[in-house]
């Protein structure tokens, strides 16, 4: 047996049941075991060992008082899992699906990805199973100052730099640093995220959605095309999937999907994108109500869009949101690429069926590193108490985007699996942190 698969039943015997978790080790598992087979002197036992254990894992009691005066509990987490490269950094989850092996997996993640942005950042994660849809407010306010509460014991501009993520937005954001701020009376590049009024960075709420489209741009052109006259099939309507859905357009495709946790809406003509953002981020609705001022569009309840014929794929939900069977009926319309704009959509069986039919896939560390790499310009802006201009962020943004794509794509060449991003994107991002950890010692 493998130094690594003998690693992986320790980890498993530890993590008993964290099945997200368990999913996203196995998959850097799985790429690194072309390391073991090339150059085996750069898998270091005591390493490894260390990068599958967060360095501090953080729970918490979050009380908090609805409008009725009912105190309601929820459980907060914060998961500081290496600083090897730099300060924690990582977003913060609000939704009822939120557990230690959710967090563990997305801080695990997050280590790579931080990575292969090239910027100073170590990976966490963190969040609540509090849900902020149907609150009012100032519920959502007084939620934020008691998770804060805690909170910020444990963070710091140069300790551990949380953002927003699925539930957590500028609104969210805006009550988080409030209370920071009061609590340390200190104003600081604690959080990203933040509103322009008070050391946001320009492009940071687009970046997550822009920058995927920049990445799978340079997958495209790198294999003799591009986004113009392609249907692009997107899955989500948040701001992951309502900046994709951007971009994409622009660039020149035709999005005909768009989703929801109740369903999906097709629109042969190409999605209404000022619609979406006005139910999504101004009504707070639901995505079905699309189809009330749309005929031409369906909706489909209960169901994801990739059975919609597409060239290209981005998964921009939730993880774990195409299956082997989307797989299967996105291979049998042909589509080219599926580029994840979310953290870990594709289900491992899923991937590997995509790759086996010559489907060209880009894991999420890699092509969703958009948001945080933005998140480290506005770290870099408020360090030097500046104000970086749109076209400047964008170009970064762009040029960072651009970069990743390049080092996936060499270092998968370089160890004997030309086209397989995701090898490329986990051999690339663990040995720069298991460099910077070695010469750290055992810490």
């Amino acid at each position: 047996m493998s130094d690594l698969k003998k690693l992986y039943e320790v980890v498993q015997q530890r993590n008993n049941g964290d099945k997200e978790f368990l999913q996203a080790v196995e998959e850097v598992f799985e790429s690194l075991e072309v390391i073991e087979q090339v150059h085996p002197e750069k898998l270091d036992d005591d390493v490894l060992a260390r990068i599958v254990e967060p360095e501090r894992q953080i729970i918490f009691r979050v009380p908090w008082v609805d409008d009725n005066g009912v105190t309601h509990v929820n459980r907060g987490f914060r998961i500081e899992f290496n600083s090897a490269l730099g300060p924690y950094k990582g977003g913060l989850r609000f939704h009822p699906s939120v557990n230690a092996s959710i967090i563990k997996f997305l801080g695990f993640e997050q280590i790579f990805k931080n990575s292969l942005t090239t910027l100073p950042m170590g990976g966490g994660k963190g969040g609540s199973d509090f849900d902020p849809k149907g609150k009012s407010d100032a519920e959502v306010m007084r939620f934020c100052q008691s998770f804060m509460s805690e909170l910020y014991r444990h963070i710091g501009p140069n300790t551990d730099v949380p953002a927003g993520d699925i539930g957590v937005g500028g609104r969210e954001i805006g009550y988080l640093f409030g209370q920071y701020k009061r609590l340390k009376n200190e104003f600081s590049g604690v959080l990203t995220g933040k509103g322009l009024t008070f050391g946001g960075s320009l492009v940071r709420t687009e970046a997550t959605g822009y920058g995927l489209c920049y990445f799978t741009q340079a997958l495209l052109k790198d294999n003799g095309t591009s986004f113009d006259g392609k249907t692009v099939a997107i899955s989500g309507s948040g701001n992951v999937a309502i900046y994709a859905c951007e971009k994409a357009t622009e660039l020149g495709a035709k999005v005909v999907t768009m989703s929801d946790s109740n369903g999906f809406i097709y629109d042969p003509n190409g999605i209404d994108l000022a619609c979406v953002k006005e139910i999504k981020e101004v009504r707070r609705g639901r995505i079905k109500e699309y189809v009330e001022t749309h005929p031409d569009a369906t909706y489909t309840a209960g169901a994801r869009p990739w059975q919609t014929p597409c060239d290209i794929a981005l998964p921009c939900a939730t993880q774990n949101e195409l299956d082997l069977e989307d797989a299967k009926a996105l291979v049998a319309n042909k589509v080219f690429a599926v580029c994840e704009g979310a953290n870990m959509p594709t289900t491992p069986e899923a991937i590997h069926y995509l790759m086996q039919n010559g489907v060209f896939y880009a894991p999420g560390k890699a092509s969703n590193a958009g948001g945080v790499a933005c998140s480290g310009l506005e770290m870099s802006q408020n360090a030097q108490h500046l104000s970086w201009t749109r076209e400047e962020v964008d170009a970064r943004l762009q040029k960072i985007m651009e970069s990743i794509f390049e080092t996936c794509r060499d270092t998968a060449k370089e160890y004997g699996h030309e086209k397989e991003y995701v090898v490329g994107a986990n051999i690339a991002g663990f040995l720069k942190v298991a460099e910077a950890m070695k010469a750290q010692g055992t810490v």
